[in-house]
């Protein structure tokens, strides 16, 4: 199916993201390194990365890859980051709240794409939920 942009399901890694104390330095690293493509995007205070080919939509067209994003590193968001897509952050965060995870900051709409949050799982790993909008 490669070539063919698949939508992806609920409870998948959907994204990653690199914090950088520089980001210049950052973005040189991996796109030198790896050959990736960085976009900085300033209103967004973000910089998209691409790992793999992409659609019209910027979702990845080869099943199972993902792309990811930078950011300035600050607390509490220092450590790269894997973000899981789901269909409900609030019953998602619910459910990770139960089970002995933790909400870190609050919700973050971006732009008209989605809703983003972080929380710690059981472990204490910084991770992320991303809900698309509908």
């Amino acid at each position: 199916m490669t070539g063919t942009s698949v939508a992806p399901m609920a409870n998948s890694v959907v994204h990653f993201e690199i914090p950088a104390d520089d980001i210049d330095r950052a973005q040189a690293f991996y796109r030198d390194a790896f050959g990736w493509d960085i976009t900085s995007m300033p209103e967004l205070n973000y910089t998209s990365v691409s790992t793999t080919p992409t659609d019209e939509k910027g979702m990845p067209t080869e099943p199972g890859a993902i792309n990811g994003g930078m950011f300035q590193r600050q607390a509490p968001l220092s450590t790269p980051v894997i973000t899981v897509q789901v269909d409900d952050v609030d019953d998602a965060l619910a459910r990770i709240e139960k089970l002995g995870g933790k909400q870190v900051g609050e919700k973050i709409p971006v732009g008209e794409m989605g809703v983003a949050a972080y929380f710690n799982d059981s472990e204490g790993n910084l991770m992320g939920l991303w809900q698309s909008a509908r």
